[in-house]
């Protein structure tokens, strides 16, 4: 059994998806907004959170904010259809996924069921590689999550540190965009691909002198993306 956090304040569709999640084998909590959510999640620590992001009280995008800044929880993004704004803005802000309103039953479930998996994976990671990463003025510290760019240390969340750790260690070789989604996402991932595109852009504006031209981070048209070696 898994604990969900629910965070959606139209009362019919939290009692409808409450329901489904239980129905699935899951310990649902829920919450109609954001004090509540925030609340919810310091009492209890979901293994997964399902957060819409206009809530009342607090909105979902701070509500994202300030867990993010101390857990590493999967979050899926309850967002309207083509709600494309708030799509990014959830990922950027540290969501790992998103599903658009209205959603199949299947869907939901199949992502949330992977979300789990995927947290789990990484809570019973045994300790990473000490060693420091390193090419193209960038240095990646992954037992200590820290990163720097020509020396200056960088705050990177969760997905785009496990990117770029991916990438410096192929630096120099062209990565294809699945390859980048099933080692990150995990090969179980059901969304589209909108939510590397995303994360590679908020890389580059992190990593690169000039994001609208960069040098370090290059996308390889009709494959992927390669991070230059030195």
């Amino acid at each position: 059994m898994s604990d969900v956090l629910l965070v959606e304040d139209d009362d019919t569709l939290r009692e409808a998806l409450a329901y489904l999640l239980r129905r699935e084998g899951h310990d649902v909590r829920a919450a109609a907004d954001g004090p509540a959510a925030l609340d919810a999640f310091a009492r209890h620590h979901p293994d997964v959170i399902l957060l819409d992001l206009m809530l009342p009280g607090v909105d979902g995008a701070e509500v994202c904010r300030r867990i993010r800044r101390q857990s590493d929880v999967p979050i899926l993004i309850l967002t309207a259809k083509n709600a494309e704004a708030d799509i990014v803005l959830g990922l950027e802000l540290g969501a790992d996924d998103y599903v658009t309103k209205p959603f199949s039953t299947p869907e939901l479930l199949a992502r949330v069921r992977s979300a789990i998996r995927r947290g789990r994976a990484r809570d019973s990671t045994a300790a990473p590689d000490p060693e420091v990463l390193s090419a193209c003025g960038l240095a990646l510290d992954v037992e200590r999550h820290r990163a720097t760019v020509d020396g200056v240390e960088v705050a990177l969340p969760l997905k785009e540190f496990q990117l770029l750790e991916l990438l410096l260690r192929n630096a120099g070789r062209a990565l294809t965009r699945r390859q980048l989604v099933d080692r990150v996402w995990g090969s179980d991932y059901v969304g589209d691909t909108k939510t590397l595109d995303v994360h590679i852009r908020r890389l580059r504006a992190k990593i690169e002198p000039d994001p609208a031209n960069p040098r370090r981070l290059l996308t390889v048209r009709g494959l992927g993306y390669r991070l230059e070696d030195d």
